[in-house]
């Protein structure tokens, strides 16, 4: 299996080698997380292991959120007993505000076990799965790096727009997936094999080498790399 972590931006800083070289690093808040879950291939019909980062208040969870974590006495959970169908093991843990599953043999990991950034003290290399600042609704030149129009001669109040789209008399028709204005971030975004440049155990942080997609505080998902 993988190994990952889930945790939180804390923002960018920059640290010396032993050369004096400057290394751009991205702290990361990673863990501790509870394992929730263990998916099995019987009964799921995938192997992985759910992992749930950062309590969140009881007085703010919902019973669901709730039951995910801990026994709770109803009458289904009383029925079910009854008729002799066995209850999935709880965590026994706080609610959790940020879960994620890492597919993978399960077979290391049992309910409730803690799991901190150690685990990535032999990894050489992350790959950080984050959501990007939203930047709203934006037009090419900032969505796509388009030039715009000259602004000289002959081009009046459309200096930023996109040109033409369109084609002549064949096909008629503008073609799918054509750059255009739209919804720029917000979105899933996986920044691959960065170098791992520190770990700090005591405190739970991991210093990466790079940017990390998403703002300071967000969350991020935080797997060892498999690019070779």
């Amino acid at each position: 299996m993988a190994i990952g972590i889930l945790g939180r931006k804390v923002g960018m800083t920059q640290l010396f080698d032993e050369s004096g070289r400057v290394i751009p690093v991205t702290v990361l808040q990673a863990g501790p997380c509870h394992v929730l879950q263990i998916r099995t291939k019987d009964r799921d019909g995938y192997d992985a292991v759910q992992l749930g980062y950062l309590d969140k208040p009881r007085r703010l969870a919902s019973r669901s959120e709730r039951g995910h974590v801990a026994k709770l006495d109803s009458k289904r959970s009383k029925s079910l007993s009854q008729s002799g169908v066995a209850v999935l093991e709880k965590a026994d843990c706080e609610p959790k505000r940020f879960i994620r599953e890492f597919r993978g043999d399960s077979s290391a990991y049992t309910i409730g076990q803690e799991v901190g950034v150690a685990a990535l003290a032999e990894v050489k290399a992350v790959d950080v799965i984050g959501t990007s600042k939203g930047r709203g609704y934006s037009g090419a030149m900032k969505r796509h790096n388009f030039s715009g129009q000259r602004a000289t001669h002959g081009v009046k109040k459309c200096h930023r727009h996109l040109g033409g789209t369109g084609m002549s008399a064949y096909p008629s028709r503008v073609f799918k997936g054509k750059r255009m204005p739209g919804q720029y971030g917000n979105a899933r975004s996986t920044m691959r094999n960065l170098q791992v440049v520190k770990v700090d155990e005591e405190n739970n942080l991991l210093l990466v080498r790079g940017a990390v997609p998403g703002p300071n505080g967000g969350y991020v998902t935080i797997r060892e790399t498999n690019k070779l």
